[in-house]
Formats: C-alpha cells, structure tokens, sequence
C-alpha cells in the first residue's frame, strides 16, 4: 500500500512538448487499484476497464509513460496485474477536434450509453473527407452527443464501420470507448450480421449465391475498386426477392467489408446496381433527378452483440420514399 500523501504519479515522465498552456484543459490524474475480478488480466485490459476507453487507447497511455506501478516497477501492456496493486493513471485531456459540431439532419433509431443506431439518408457524408470538411455525420453526431469529442482522443469519434454517401440506412457508433473496441473486434471477427437492398439492372443467372471475388483498387481509376487476383477476400451473398422490367431486387448479406464491395461484387456479374454512375456511367440513372445523389442501395438489418452485456440485438430501417415511390413505378408501370 501506497502511504497517504505519497504522490504515486511522479514516476510519469513529462515532456516539454507535452507541456500545455495555462489555459489549456488540465490532465486528469487517477489512481486504479486492481479488483479481484481484474487479477491475472493484462494490464491494457484492466485500464480499459477501469477508464471505459478502447484497449488500443490504454495500449497508447502505458507506452507514452502515462501509467505508473506504485512501487516504480516497469511496465509494458501485457503485463499481468494482481489483487490489489495499484497504478497511476494520467489520462490527457481530451485533444480539441477540429470540427464544428453541425445540426445534421439523420434519424437515430437507438441510443444507449454505450452505442447509437443511426438511420443515415443517403447524400450524408460520414466523416470529413477533401471536398467534405462540413456536414458530415461526424459533425451531426457531436451536435446531438458532444461527449463523443471525447472518446479516446479519436479524430472519427464514434465510427467503427461506414456507408458509402450514396448508400442509406442503418450505422452503429460507438459511444463509448468499451463499445468501441468490442465493436472492432466484432467487425473484424465478421460476427456483425448486416443485409442490403439493393436494386440492380438484369436479373443475375443464379436467384440465389456467393460471389467470392477479392476486391482491390482500381489502378486505371482510383476512385473505383475492382475484382482483382491480388485484392482481399470479399464475399457477397444475395438473393433474388423478384424481377420487373429491366430491374431486379435483390438481398444481400456482407460476409466481409471492402469498399463498394456489393456494388462491385453487382457489376462483375453484370448487374449494376441502379443509380450507380461510377460504376455503370452508361446506364440511365433513375435518380438523377434528386438534389443529392445515390445508388438503389439501403442498409436494411443490423444485428450484433450488445457490446456490455452480450445480448444480441436487432434493427431494420424501412426504406426511404424515393427508393419506395421507384419500385411502385417498376411494379405497376400504369400507375405512373
């Protein structure tokens, strides 16, 4: 045990460039001592624990020196703690993002202390981006939950997964920093459950597939992605829901994440998805008519883990009316 009064966080060296204006939000100074439940854990995983940040976070505090034994003993994040060891933890104040929080039109169809469920319209961006730097859904979350400038010091507070501007529907964000990482970790153990609507021109040869095609960037255009040998694995499944006309509505499920994996995966197989001018220039766009633009393609259903307590939870977003009032026309052509 520490005696009262010893200063248990003089052994964190503090470096002139890390040295703040008097002005400047102070660090906060917090002393963690190991629980039963924590004893025989890394020490990255009990300070994730014990602050609610993300465990690379806690990795990035015990590197730069930020966290100290109290009996001086060096340390590195996997070491293992015990019962009743303690630490001082100096946690830096939170960097001022450069973003202006912006009252962004975006429907939230759950919020909790760990996670909000974004219902994004298509024409929103996500995060800052050249071309981009206002109005994005990064400055619409800060407007609505401005604790996420805080988390974990982070320049995309919150986003562990992404849609692409001209793609509507649903979007977890991390709301704290235990979501956060377990929602990485999720996404990249493939265990977050995500299915499209999409609308694409032709009907594919099979109503019901994989398409396993790595994808990898386009080098004759670097704003397009493409099916290469040397791309990452991709796997789409999708199924055919009905076909009208020259359209077909399809489901799909995202078995990985790349870059307009479903919109490429669609066009190598010959149908492009509707409204895809990037991907299918030649085709007649049916939405170019709107004041933003976008692709027949909706985030339909979320479901994943509860990142506190594990309990698997679900979401469906209806789809938006231009995409709706669309397919009547394709259904019932009379009626247009």
């Amino acid at each position: 045990m520490i005696p009262r009064g010893d200063n248990i966080f003089q052994n964190i060296p503090l470096d002139e460039a890390e040295a703040r204006a008097d002005d400047a939000p102070a660090s906060a100074l917090h002393d963690m001592v190991v629980s039963a439940a924590m004893a025989g854990h890394r020490l990255d995983f009990a300070v994730s624990r014990e602050l609610g940040i993300s465990r690379a976070y806690a990795q990035s505090l015990i590197k730069k020196g930020l966290i100290a034994s109290a009996d001086g003993h060096r340390i590195k994040p996997s070491i293992k703690v015990e019962n009743g060891e303690r630490y001082a933890i100096d946690v830096p104040a939170p960097e001022k993002l450069d973003l202006e929080p912006e009252d962004v039109t975006f429907g939230v169809v759950y919020a909790d202390e760990d996670i909000i469920v974004v219902d994004k319209p298509a024409g929103l961006v996500v995060h800052p981006s050249p071309g981009h730097w206002s109005g994005t859904l990064v400055h619409g979350l800060l407007f609505r939950f401005p604790e996420l400038g805080n988390l974990n010091g982070v320049e995309r507070p919150g986003i562990v997964h992404r849609l692409d501007a001209t793609t509507s529907g649903l979007m977890v964000v991390a709301r704290s920093g235990l979501a956060q990482e377990k929602l990485w970790s999720a996404f990249k153990a493939r265990a977050i459950d995500k299915t499209y609507i999409a609308l694409c021109h032709g009907t594919p040869r099979l109503r019901e597939a994989r398409i396993d095609m790595p994808i990898a960037r386009d080098s004759a255009n670097r704003k397009r992605m493409a099916v290469q040998d040397d791309g990452r694995a991709s796997v789409t499944d999708y199924e055919v829901l009905w076909s009208a006309g020259e359209y077909s509505l399809i489901k799909c499920v995202l078995l990985t994440g790349r870059t307009h994996q479903i919109r490429v995966h669609l066009n190598a197989i010959g149908c492009p998805l509707a409204g895809d001018a990037l991907y299918a220039p030649s085709r007649k766009n049916p939405f170019d008519s709107l004041d933003k633009p976008r692709v027949f393609l909706h985030s339909w259903k979320l479901s994943f883990a509860h990142p506190r307590n594990g309990e698997c939870i679900a979401f469906r977003s209806f789809l938006p009316e231009e995409l709706k009032d669309f397919l009547r026309g394709i259904r019932h052509p009379e009626r247009r």
